[in-house]
């Protein structure tokens, strides 16, 4: 991860990204990547910056020594130089890595002068040369072993960092790579597909970095879905785009301070979430951290990653997570508040309403489906929430069966037992017409396939679930075999064509925002489609677009025109994002008390997959 000191110069080997400690193979290189650390910084800078640890003529004095400086030295003089912790971890593995090597020899002749060795030389000539020679080879042969196991140690460690020379990401099982990068580590670490925005993002930050009047964001999400207990089936691109869009976009206006970007994978199912987010710990202060957008799913991990950043008092905007209560109240897991969690999703609560007003007054027959748990075995908090606002929400409640009320584990096997319980449904003695489906769209298309080959097929029945399932794919068999009519309802955000249509009020900050997704950044291209194959990238979008507009209020209400607000003041400013305040590509919201969007009652929408709504039986 390129180290943000502005103008800074670096070696050759790392394209002006700053030295490499890997590369460092002596102490005179060390000194000299030591002052290529402090960059345009002066001596008396550096010395302010270490806070009373460090003297300018100690520095000076320090870096001027035929020597290696003391470790004690190195420890301040890093921090100083604007390090953050990681990085220092790697320059003090150098160091304790040249602190074994013998000091390189020099100084006048030993006893007895020159005479002494002139007079040695005089009668054994022939011997010496040999002997030179051979002391010649062998210093070659060493140095040659020596630079052959440096190499070595250096393929070694990028293979265990993704390939780069980046403690900060870390190559998992299957080779998945997961981690923190401000895309100067290599635009492929995450894989090809998010290559363009990988090279945008890259670009971006070293414009911003240049220019001085920065702070950072950070977009923690699970950049990958290599594992099969994955519950993200790809979206995940168009979410990235969608908030480096936003960051792109705040940076082209004229207000400071300026936006760096750094993107932090947790994986698939969000197994590195700990790592991740330790690492974004240790840098909120080096870096001047000050809010973290994205989040995740609505799954435990996500609770616990949000948990430890609120430890660390960074502001947190979710893009994705829906699960009721999983706000600032903490209500999500009962474990208290979640204090700086915002998030500009349409919650569980919001979308089974919106449901339950569609389906009118008529009697049905529901049974419950649902999941409590991830693949990982992890409380799946979405799936939890819907599950309860099937039971509670009046418009829902009165319309389930008490006898057909079916659970499954993914663990065991949803192949297994979706075509089970959809049997079930042709054996209760009712009609079963309606389904609630709390569990992911990832096993959605088998429990569709399984209902179209029930004996009863002909029956209609109509699917109810949440926002998940618009990563379903219209095209998706079950949902148009003319001999088993099955209707799929869920609540989000308008579609494309609503939120760019003339009903829509704010059609103009939808029609912005897809000119501005779909220009070039960076000589990169981000396709169309991604904007219409899910929702993800609107929300990513507005949840950094939030914290954005949180930030420029805290420095218009700062301190002076030069001061960078902290995470305090971006905290602050978060939660008095009221009246419409935000200028989201969904439409205008704010921020409530708990941290939810505004004005969800005026946006969610009800979509309808696969066959008409069918007239209820009951």
């Amino acid at each position: 991860m390129r180290l943000p000191q502005g103008g800074r110069p670096g070696a050759a080997d790392r394209q002006g990204r700053g030295p490499d400690p890997l590369r460092v193979r002596d102490q005179k290189e060390f000194r000299d990547a030591l002052k290529q650390l402090r960059g345009t910084k002066s001596y008396n800078a550096v010395a302010s910056a270490s806070k009373g640890g460090l003297s300018t003529t100690t520095i000076h004095n320090v870096l001027a020594k035929d020597a290696l400086p003391s470790r004690d030295f190195v420890a301040k003089y890093l921090p100083a130089c604007g390090l953050g912790e990681a990085e220092q971890e790697r320059w003090l593995a150098c160091w304790e890595r040249l602190d074994g090597q013998p000091a390189q020899p020099g100084g006048p002749a030993g006893p007895g002068g020159p005479g002494r060795w002139q007079d040695l030389l005089g009668g054994r000539r022939a011997r010496v040369r040999a002997g030179l020679v051979a002391g010649t080879v062998l210093a070659l042969t060493a140095a040659l072993v020596a630079w052959q196991v440096h190499e070595s140690n250096v393929d070694h460690f990028r293979e265990q960092h993704c390939g780069t020379s980046s403690r900060d990401l870390v190559t998992g099982p299957g080779g998945e790579c997961t981690g923190v990068t401000d895309g100067s580590d290599g635009a492929a670490v995450f894989g090809d597909d998010l290559k363009p925005v990988m090279k945008a993002i890259g670009a971006e930050n070293r414009n911003v970095t240049d220019g001085g009047d920065y702070v950072t964001f950070a977009f923690l999400t699970p950049l990958s879905s290599a594992d099969a207990n994955s519950l993200t089936v790809g979206q995940y691109v168009a979410e990235l785009e969608g908030a480096y869009t936003a960051v792109e976009e705040e940076n082209k206006k004229d207000s400071r301070p300026k936006i760096r970007l750094l993107v932090a994978s947790m994986g698939s199912s969000e197994r590195a979430w700990k790592a991740a987010v330790d690492q974004l710990k240790s840098v909120k202060d080096g870096e001047h951290l000050v809010a973290v957008a994205g989040l995740g799913l609505s799954q435990q991990e996500t609770v616990d990653a949000t948990r430890e950043l609120a430890k660390a008092d960074l502001p947190m905007i979710g893009d994705l997570i829906t699960a009721d209560g999983f706000d600032a109240t903490g209500a999500v897991d009962g474990k208290g508040p979640i204090n700086g969690l915002a998030r500009v999703a349409l919650s569980n609560t919001d979308q089974l309403t919106a449901i339950s007003k569609q389906l009118g007054s008529g009697r049905r027959t529901a049974a419950l489906v649902s999941t409590q748990v991830t693949p990982n075995g992890t409380r799946d908090l979405y799936t939890e929430s819907l599950r309860k606002g099937f039971r509670t929400i009046a418009g829902l409640k009165k319309h389930l069966d008490p006898n057909s009320d079916f659970s499954f584990d993914p663990r065991g096997g949803p192949g297994a037992i979706l075509p089970t319980i959809s049997q079930n449904f042709c054996n209760t003695g009712k009609t079963i017409d309606t389904v609630y489906y709390a569990a992911r769209v990832k096993y959605l298309p088998v429990f569709l396939d399984a209902l179209a080959q029930r004996s009863c097929h002909a029956q209609p029945i109509t699917v109810i679930t949440g926002s998940d399932a618009a990563s379903l794919d219209p095209k998706t068999q079950a949902l148009h075999t003319a001999d088993a009519p099955i209707t799929v309802l869920y609540a989000s955000f308008p579609s494309p064509a609503q939120l760019s249509g003339p009903a829509n009020p704010d059609r103009g900050l939808y029609t912005a925002f897809v000119k501005n997704f779909t220009a070039p950044h960076h000589d990169q291209q981000f396709p169309a489609r991604h904007l219409t194959s899910s929702y993800w990238a609107i929300v990513a979008h507005d949840a950094v677009l939030t914290a954005s507009t949180a930030l420029h209020n805290a420095a218009a209400h700062g301190t002076g025109p030069t001061a960078l607000p902290n995470r305090y003041a971006v905290r602050n400013e978060l939660y008095a994002l009221r009246n419409d305040a935000v200028a989201g590509a969904s439409g205008h919201f704010g921020i409530d008390a708990h941290g939810n969007r505004t004005r969800t009652d005026t946006i969610a929408t009800v979509h309808r997959l696969g066959q008409p709504l069918p007239k209820p039986t009951g």
